[in-house]
């Protein structure tokens, strides 16, 4: 790595020019290790502008593979990359822009059986995740870890920024309880502005650069939310909550074989919430569909005697439907697939 030495004073002028930067904070960035989870439409962003930030090691974590519906958003990638592992893409990628990183390639599901093997070896972490079972994921490990979480999200022409379990501060779940009640409606597969994750994850990695600097303000204990439609930002400040913090921290991670014990059983009922018309039909495993819109009418319908597990396109939809079951209805027997209909290997 040749970071500190005359290419790196070429290469990183403007950057060392800034007072609160200078040579040793250039050797700061050269020294640190940023892991990514996630490297779609706000990880590729914060990759990018960490990897010609001089950051020193850089961890890219994603299972998926690149789609044609990805690229009007994750402008890391092209056309030619259709079918590619996102991460070991992003790693070709990242070496022409900046081959002085070190780049730490996982190209494997991240879950509760390794993320705190893969949190050890890194100073931080950046959310670049876009589903709510995942991001509490990120939080317990980081929180475990003792380890600053980068926050970002997108939803139509919004966009959140926020550092959680830094120095102490507050935990993503002080702000978004795990178990508290949520608009069955809010989390339906929605649509993006392009541009919208690109701020996003410009910004989580601007947060990322001034932990590791130690300058700045840090966003921890508050929460930036920008409306992209109507430029208007808000900030919305939040406490840590002792109850929360401590649950994580004496419950620990659960496993994924631990969770999925029962959501494996063969006779496990399966409970399609995607709307009616949406494919592809699921037709090789017992299941019935109901709507996610048609839920509160149809409850009756999901037996409580029997293992059940509710999926749709993508996650997000069957865990607000799990959510609304267990917190109205009184359900106990309900799991749902994180990964989205992707996991039944349609």
């Amino acid at each position: 790595m040749d970071n500190s030495g005359s290419h790196a004073s070429a290469r990183y002028q403007r950057q060392t020019d800034l007072k609160n930067v200078g040579v040793s904070g250039q050797q700061k960035l050269a020294g640190a290790r940023v892991l990514i989870v996630g490297v779609g439409g706000l990880g590729c962003p914060a990759a990018q502008y960490l990897a010609a930030a001089g950051v020193g090691t850089i961890g890219l974590v994603d299972h998926d593979k690149v789609e044609l519906s990805n690229l009007q958003r994750q402008i890391l990638f092209e056309e030619n990359d259709l079918g590619k592992n996102k991460a070991l893409c992003a790693e070709a990628k990242l070496q022409k822009l900046n081959s002085d990183v070190k780049y730490i390639v996982y190209p494997e599901k991240f879950s509760s059986d390794n993320a705190l093997t893969i949190f050890q070896d890194f100073d931080l972490v950046i959310d670049g995740t876009d589903n709510f079972e995942t991001k509490y994921l990120i939080n317990d490990a980081s929180l475990l870890a003792d380890k600053p979480m980068v926050f970002g999200s997108v939803y139509k022409f919004e966009g959140q920024l926020s550092v959680f379990n830094f120095q102490g501060g507050p935990s993503y779940r002080c702000i978004f309880p795990e178990h508290h009640q949520l608009d069955p409606n809010s989390c339906i597969d929605t649509g993006v502005l392009g541009v919208l994750p690109g701020i996003v994850g410009t910004l989580q990695a601007a947060e990322a650069i001034k932990i590791i600097l130690g300058i700045g303000e840090v966003y921890s204990g508050k929460m930036k939310i920008f409306n992209a439609l109507n430029n208007q930002d808000q900030i919305v400040s939040f406490e840590r909550n002792e109850e929360e913090i401590n649950r994580v921290l004496q419950s620990g991670l659960a496993s994924s074989a631990d969770k999925d014990e029962m959501a494996c059983a063969e006779e496990a009922l399966y409970i399609d919430v995607r709307e009616n018309h949406e494919l592809p039909i699921v037709d090789h495993i017992p299941s019935i569909r109901i709507p996610l819109s048609e839920l509160e009418k149809r409850f009756k319908e999901i037996p409580r005697e029997r293992n059940v597990i509710l999926f749709c396109q993508t996650g997000k939809r069957s865990r607000q439907a799990l959510n609304f079951l267990e917190q109205k209805h009184g359900y106990k027997n309900l799991h749902h697939l994180i990964g989205g209909i992707k996991e039944l290997q349609v």
